[in-house]
């Protein structure tokens, strides 16, 4: 289900600067399913790709091209914040890094300011897995390994291989065709978004009656786009191989978003189980009781909606959470407890947008 996915990244790299961001590709996988081969084959087919085992905040900015990091593990450690703080930024266009260079002048030496581009391509692969900001700039992929020796005992040669030089042939000559995915096609987008809302606010029997009597009507690109019921970073990350996939059928722009849908559908539940503060709101967006309760027994409802006996889950703990979330309308003490009313209204509103 993957493969159309990475082809349209791999075109992407050589329409890359059209964009006004790109999504890392990230390939999690335990030891010995391919990762290493599969972002190997990525790079040798992507515009001037490259991979590093071993990262450095100099390299990722003095360098141009695709970027494949392997064993991509370390980037948490002490020491590595420069690299982590650009690698969060690389995947937007505009973010810029300074240093000071020495230049010879005619009176000796100066220190002039040198200016780089660090926006590029980029592929990590490791076991470990991701932190959340930097995976919030992915696409991820999960590999299984393979048993199929006819694939897993070839010797890595891609570059000597007939099909990937054709291949490269052919994406040279993809990459001086004029496409639509460029600035213009953002602002059509921001259009289509804006003037759905105003359809949905201001006529909206007029649109479910022209919807449903008017079934002739070709869906358009961004209907497609926008039936995948994706927002803010996750929109982002998709746009660019919706938008390369439209250039090519709509069909594979049907089955794009369909996978991407998939992808992130299951990143928003694998969060939705992580995340306590999520949970919070799935607990309270569920919660029966509209008049007083103790924060105990909130504590303990809550502990059971979890199936979790973790002693930090507490009245203290839950009572701030609650509060930062603003999730409590009213609260006063009785006797030795506090009790609260809940903002059941509040929560349910929160959760859709997790869910």
């Amino acid at each position: 289900q993957y493969y159309n996915l990475i082809a349209l990244w791999i075109i992407g790299t050589y329409f890359h600067q059209n964009f006004p961001s790109y999504p890392y590709l990230f390939f999690n996988a335990m030891k010995g399913s391919g990762k290493s081969r599969t972002i190997n084959l990525i790079t040798c087919l992507s515009k001037e790709g490259s991979v590093q085992n071993s990262m450095t905040e100099a390299v990722l900015f003095r360098t141009k091209g695709t970027l494949a990091i392997d064993e991509f593990e370390g980037v948490g450690r002490k020491g590595q914040e420069n690299l982590k703080e650009l690698l969060n930024s690389a995947y937007k266009k505009g973010v810029k890094v300074k240093r000071m260079k020495q230049k010879k002048t005619d009176e000796g030496t100066e220190m002039v300011v040198e200016e780089f581009d660090v926006y590029r391509p980029i592929v990590l692969a490791n076991i470990s897995g991701m932190d959340e900001v930097l995976g919030d700039r992915c696409i991820s992929l999960i590999l299984e390994r393979s048993s199929r020796k006819n694939v897993t005992n070839l010797i890595e040669i891609f570059r000597e291989e007939k099909i990937t030089t054709e291949t490269i042939k052919l994406l040279d000559l993809v990459s001086l065709v004029s496409m639509s995915f460029h600035r213009g096609r953002y602002l059509e987008w921001n259009k289509y978004v804006k003037d759905r809302a105003s359809n949905n606010t201001n006529n909206t029997n007029n649109t479910n009656n022209t919807n449903n009597t008017n079934n002739t009507n070709r869906i358009t690109p961004f209907e497609i786009i926008d039936s995948m019921d994706l927002n803010g970073r996750e929109l982002e990350l998709s746009l660019p191989l919706c938008l390369i996939a439209n250039e090519i059928s709509e069909e594979l722009l049907k089955e794009t978003t369909l996978t991407l849908k998939s992808i992130f559908k299951t990143r928003q539940q694998e969060e939705l189980t992580e995340n306590y503060d999520i949970s919070l709101y799935d607990f309270v967006s569920q919660y029966t009781e509209t008049s007083w309760i103790s924060i105990t027994q909130i504590c303990k409802d809550f502990k059971e909606f979890l199936d979790s006996n973790d002693e930090w889950i507490n009245n203290k703990w839950l009572g701030r959470a609650l509060k930062r979330l603003v999730l409590v309308k009213e609260s006063k003490r009785m006797g030795r407890g506090r009790y609260i009313i809940l903002d059941l209204e509040k929560a349910q509103k929160k959760i859709k947008m997790f869910k």
